[in-house]
């Protein structure tokens, strides 16, 4: 418990700390990002490179504060470091792709060609990969090539939904707080410390940076912290659904474990999706920008920045609830919180039809 306690406080501290200087310095060297572009919901210039900080705080206090002296056994030790070398490996690799990205930019040749290494290295090399569905449809064991197939897919939507849903002052921050507060309580229930320290890390970074993110921002975490985010998270994910169900507490037994990752990631999940069959069924490219994201349905109803993060926080945290409440099948639970997901979804967007209506009437 003391070294999950120490990893937040850490982070947190290093986090509220050093944004004010890091501010400071962006305006000097104009690293900011200038208003004009019609989606930009910002009106003066605002520095773009905080998720150095994030990505900071993060892993100095994942190093300082990883749990190695309660490591049970020599095994447990060998793939407690096995994770510790290739996760901060990956980290290091996608934050300096970010921060490339944020100052002078990258082509998306090299992006992709950046995620397939860091994949590889998780996936491959570090064997953080999914092995088994625990039951959904039926599903429990899969073969190499399919749970090798799910890790690489895992990662990439996570990292990339994190990244598209950074569009408003203080969504992403505040969906990875919640998010990691979610997985990180889960593995501090069930004794792994070791990601439980990872992911109280990454949430007392992300509250500090929310300090500053808020609506109005005096700072975006830019690509460099979204893309630490997103994988951080892919990590944690990918981690939950494997621990081993021996050592799963009775009181978390009855949650499923890939539902409650996938609700602890409701928001950037099911507005990805949202947003990716929205644009093919137009003829336009997945990955095309546009105002069409649920925070943009709420901005369209008249909520401000501020209720529109509030919205979304609460919905994901109801999603959350839900989620360990349902004690059923896993494939009943995995369908009722899908369809309570996207119902919440498409209420933004129907709200804003029925709101033209009456504008064009009157």
């Amino acid at each position: 418990m003391i070294n999950i306690l120490l990893a937040f406080g850490t982070s947190l501290m290093v986090s509220i700390l050093t944004f004010p200087s890091l501010i400071k310095i962006a305006y000097l060297k104009r690293l900011v990002d200038e208003p004009g572009e019609a989606r930009k919901l910002h009106f003066r210039r605002i520095p773009t490179i905080g998720g150095i900080i994030i990505f900071a705080g993060t892993l100095f206090s994942y190093l300082m504060w990883y749990p190695f002296g309660e490591m049970g056994n020599v095994g447990e030790m060998g793939r407690a470091l096995k994770d510790f070398q290739y996760i901060g490996a990956s980290m290091i690799i996608l934050f300096f792709i970010g921060i490339k990205d944020d100052i002078i930019g990258t082509a998306p040749v090299k992006k992709l060609a950046g995620h397939l290494v860091v994949a590889f290295i998780l996936v491959i090399m570090g064997d953080i990969r999914i092995t088994s569905m625990h039951g959904i449809f039926g599903i429990y064991e899969l073969p190499e090539w399919g749970g090798i197939f799910l890790s690489f897919l895992t990662y990439t939507v996570v990292v990339n939904a994190i990244n598209l849903i950074d569009g408003v002052d203080g969504l992403a921050g505040g969906i990875g707080v919640i998010a990691s507060v979610a997985m990180g309580s889960w593995f501090f229930f069930a004794g792994a410390i070791e990601h439980a320290v990872l992911a109280f890390a990454t949430a007392g970074s992300l509250i500090g940076f929310l300090v500053y993110n808020f609506s109005p921002a005096k700072i975006f975490m830019g690509d460099s912290g979204s893309l630490t985010i997103g994988l951080v998270l892919s990590v944690l994910a990918i981690k939950l659904i494997e621990h081993p169900i021996d050592k799963v507490p009775n009181e978390l037994l009855g949650i499923s474990k890939p539902v409650f990752a996938m609700a602890a990631l409701v928001y950037p999940l099911t507005d990805t999706l949202r947003i990716f069959i929205y644009r093919i069924m137009r003829g336009m490219s997945p990955f095309a920008a546009d105002r069409n994201h649920i925070h943009h349905r709420l901005l369209d109803l008249g909520y401000g920045q501020r209720r529109t993060v509030l919205l979304i926080y609460a919905s994901s945290i109801f999603i959350i609830m839900l989620s360990t409440s349902l004690h059923e099948n896993p494939s009943v639970v995995l369908v009722i919180t899908g369809v309570v997901s996207i119902v919440i979804s498409q209420l933004p967007g129907i709200l804003v039809i029925f709101k033209k209506r009456r504008e064009t009437k009157t």
